[in-house]
């Protein structure tokens, strides 16, 4: 592994570990994963077998940004559910270990698919793999939240209104250019807010195909990472967020499904897609969808705003940063044309 500011003393980590997870046997190495804008993550090879490390990165970080332990909380919470996740190990809140807040899970031998098209695969095969995401997005938002040991793990009240304030806020804290798109977006959300419909479910926040672990041989997801942005709020958001994604163009950092003939690919269209998430949770269709589309754009753009913030100050945790951080105002236009 490079020198780097994300570097670590493995030795000091290996001893830590072998006290405070069960099995657990040193030396250990450790590799960063190339992927990944907010959380450095790891790839811990030791004697016991591979693991994976989250931890935050270094530097002065947002308010409420990197929040490790609440990754290691909900997928704790989510070990006994339909939904399925990798095993939490250990949350290390000791910063003295490797400089920052961490935790242990299980490594999953699984394959990550990049790009929405599918390239690789028949057109049964892509049909397969969206139900598969879909099914997964109904069993997370039909999980009991009480039972699971998560009531509190988001704040009462309209989830529209609070994220359309805390998406704001941390845009203003790292926006680093004005983009007019961004700002008729700003205005608009508060004032085309749905009425509080009431619903609540546990959300991801982060819903798409780049952060599911597949199986190498079946449409079968073996775990959702990437629980950063996980709250308590309205299911309608992941669902936008995921099918915003695929109508981001097939060109960009984060590639979408823009321009692609869908039905020949074999790939459900938008409608489709939200059909069967209606099927399976009982509903029959979703009013207001185009404000649930354009938060998503609007919410996506602040987050990648931060990391091009993160990047100019040399905090971020990828090498792609730029790239993303160059998505911003692309994604504002398009969640214009959408008011």
């Amino acid at each position: 592994m490079s020198q780097s500011q994300f570097d670590f003393d493995t030795q000091i980590l290996s001893t830590y570990l072998e006290q405070h997870i069960d099995g657990f046997k040193g030396p250990v190495t450790a590799e960063k994963f190339a992927d990944g804008q907010s959380n450095p993550t790891f790839l811990i090879r030791a004697a016991s077998g591979p693991y994976v490390l989250r931890r935050k990165p270094p530097g002065e970080l947002l308010k409420s940004a990197h929040a490790v332990d609440r990754e290691y909380r909900v997928i704790a919470a989510l070990s006994n559910t339909d939904v399925p996740v990798a095993s939490a190990y250990h949350l290390c809140e000791d910063e003295s270990i490797i400089g920052s807040m961490f935790y242990v899970m299980e490594y999953i031998d699984g394959r990550v698919l990049w790009d929405p098209s599918l390239p690789d695969m028949s057109p049964e095969q892509r049909g397969d793999i969206y139900a598969e995401m879909n099914r997964v997005l109904a069993a997370l938002h039909s999980v009991e939240v009480d039972a699971a040991g998560l009531s509190d793990y988001g704040k009462p009240g309209n989830y529209f209104e609070r994220q359309i304030g805390r998406w704001s806020k941390q845009y203003r804290a790292a926006e680093t250019e004005s983009i007019p798109a961004m700002e008729k977006i700003i205005a608009w959300l508060p004032d085309n807010m749905p009425a509080d419909d009431g619903k609540v479910a546990l959300v991801h926040g982060d819903f798409r195909m780049d952060n599911m672990m597949f199986d190498h041989q079946q449409a079968k997801v073996l775990a959702l990472v990437d629980w950063e942005l996980s709250t308590l709020g309205h299911p309608y958001a992941d669902l936008a967020y995921q099918c915003m994604q695929l109508r981001m163009p097939a060109d960009c950092a984060i590639p979408g499904l823009g321009e692609q003939d869908r039905s020949t690919l074999g790939i459900p269209s938008e409608q489709q897609y939200v059909a069967q998430y209606c099927q399976r949770m009982g509903i029959d269709s979703i009013p207001n969808w185009n404000f649930y589309l354009v938060f998503g754009f609007f919410r996506f753009a602040a987050i990648l705003q931060g990391v091009k913030k993160r990047s100019m100050e040399g905090n971020a945790s990828s090498k792609k940063a730029d790239q993303y951080g160059a998505l911003v105002k692309p994604l504002a236009e398009m969640a214009a044309t959408l008011i």
